[in-house]
């Protein structure tokens, strides 16, 4: 795909699904994919039917005992190899995600080097798979606990991190020995699809891979039904996720990456600066659409004003552009006309409640901007629970701001809600480190920096944000059965 346009490149893919290691036009009818930037088509996606379903995890299923019985050392390779291929074609990758997400290039091909990081990374778990031996309480015996793979696993991935979010699955699936059958989201298909390509390339075997397109609520839903679907994965909202739970037919292993609306605490001890910074970023970045967003923050009432009228500075200073045409554009559009709404009603809310307006609240102006889905950063302030800006999660470039005044009362607020899969603090008392630390109920605590997950640590949530670990060495045991083998060898007996 190197030195071609975008454009090119999609229309290689338009209407195809990947099954058994190949591109084949879908059979089903086509659902036209827009650039959130212009609201222009870009191509079209064919909604993959029953008996295409049934073929790709059919070809999944027909891939997995041979993939699974080859050498860690072969899968690593092959996760070796689709790594490097991605890294090298990363620029044009990231504009193919950039004409149907809307953020801008050079955040895009951020997010196609830590696919690739993913790629190598899980290569290297793959060799290290241990098992254990495990005393026994007579003589004679021994027990062995290894790790096999779970089968063929059903993954359901988003639109606001299109690459990322299918590699997380993809790669831990393979370097396990399982095979995969991705589902994208339908606004956001061809970054996956050109993920597909580029497993071809690498070799990987027919089968092992497979991508399906179309709408959630069928091809989703028929991969969580599918008998032969031994586990799904699925990054989404809560309400999607409970569903896909509670409508299983069969017992499935699950893994489910689920909504956030996550805190930020800033206390009187921490570096304002430093924490204006962090909240403009993790708050803004990918216009807010990222579970991990920072959608409210608890102010310390003695640093409040000064916190806020920082805040308020960094976010008007924030650019806001087509991302393709301004590669380094800080927001690029929103996804898709939903979270716009969704947005612009929390703001609604939050205003007619009594909420103040620190910047932005508008779209931005210009003829470039009226075809596309695009906002301005914003924040509020004095902002309540009373408010679904601080009890929601937007999932849109809009934070809300309070103050409190005694730390008990600001873990409280930032506990109060049904998610807890990420939250911040800005802080140098090592007492109020250690209060909230421990206080905060989430799966991730980023204490005086914005980036909660790394690669190498698991990272999941609690509550109604999900179930089970993507990253680290735990993300690669969730596609794992373990098995206990009890061996009478009669030695010492």
């Amino acid at each position: 795909m190197t030195d071609q346009t975008p454009f090119q490149s999609i229309a290689r893919m338009d209407g195809m699904l990947f099954i058994g290691g190949a591109f084949r036009p879908g059979e089903g009818a086509r659902l036209a994919v827009e650039n959130p930037a212009t609201g222009a088509v870009i191509g079209h996606i064919a909604a993959a039917t029953p008996a295409e379903v049934d073929e790709a995890v059919t070809a999944a299923r027909r891939a997995f005992r041979p993939w699974a019985a080859q050498v860690p050392k072969a899968r690593a390779a092959a996760l070796h190899r689709l790594g490097d291929l991605i890294a090298a074609d990363a620029a044009e990758m990231a504009r193919i995600m950039t004409v149907e997400q809307g953020k801008p290039v050079n955040e895009a091909k951020g997010e196609i080097l830590k696919l690739a990081e993913a790629c190598h990374f899980y290569a290297e778990e793959a060799i290290r798979v241990h098992g254990e031996i495990i005393p026994n309480d007579q003589p004679g015996f021994q027990s062995l606990v290894v790790r096999e793979p779970i089968g063929v696993v059903g993954a359901i991935t988003p639109w606001n991190y299109p690459a990322e979010l299918v590699g997380w699955k993809l790669c831990a699936s393979l370097a396990a020995g399982c095979t995969i059958v991705i589902k994208p989201a339908e606004i956001t298909p061809f970054t996956a699809l050109a993920i597909a390509a580029k497993c071809a390339e690498a070799g990987i075997p027919p089968g092992v891979v497979n991508v399906l397109t179309g709408k959630g609520s069928q091809v989703g839903q028929a991969l969580v039904e599918h008998p032969q679907v031994d586990k799904i994965a699925f990054t989404g909202s809560s309400a999607v996720g409970l569903h896909i739970q509670q409508s299983c037919p069969q017992v499935k292993r699950m893994s489910l990456e689920l909504g956030g609306n996550c805190p930020m605490v800033v206390t009187a001890s921490a570096d304002i600066a430093a924490a204006v910074k962090g909240a403009a970023r993790r708050s803004f970045r990918n216009c807010g659409q990222i579970c991990i967003a920072i959608n409210r923050i608890y102010v310390q009432r003695g640093v409040y004003e000064e916190f806020l009228a920082g805040l308020g500075r960094a976010a008007e200073a924030l650019s806001v552009q087509d991302g393709l045409a301004h590669p380094d554009a800080d927001l690029g559009a929103m996804a898709s006309a939903e979270p716009l709404a969704k947005t612009r009603a929390h703001l609604a809310d939050a205003l007619a409640k009594g909420a103040r307006l620190i910047a932005g609240g508008h779209a931005p102006e210009g003829a470039e901007y009226a075809g596309g889905h695009f906002f301005r950063p914003t924040v509020l302030a004095d902002c309540t629970h009373e408010m679904l800006v601080m009890t929601e999660e937007t999932f849109g470039p809009l934070v809300g701001v309070a103050p409190y005044d005694d730390l008990s009362e600001a873990i409280q607020y930032a506990n109060d809600t049904p998610y807890g899969l990420a939250s911040y603090v800005y802080a140098r008392d090592l007492i109020e480190i250690q209060s909230l630390s421990a206080g905060l109920d989430y799966g991730n605590v980023a204490i005086n920096n914005v980036d909660a997950g790394i690669m190498n640590a698991p990272y999941g949530g609690r509550k109604q944000s999900g179930i089970g670990y993507e990253h680290g060495r735990e993300g690669l045991l969730e596609y794992f059965n373990f098995k206990h083998v009890r061996l009478h060898h009669g030695v010492g007996a």
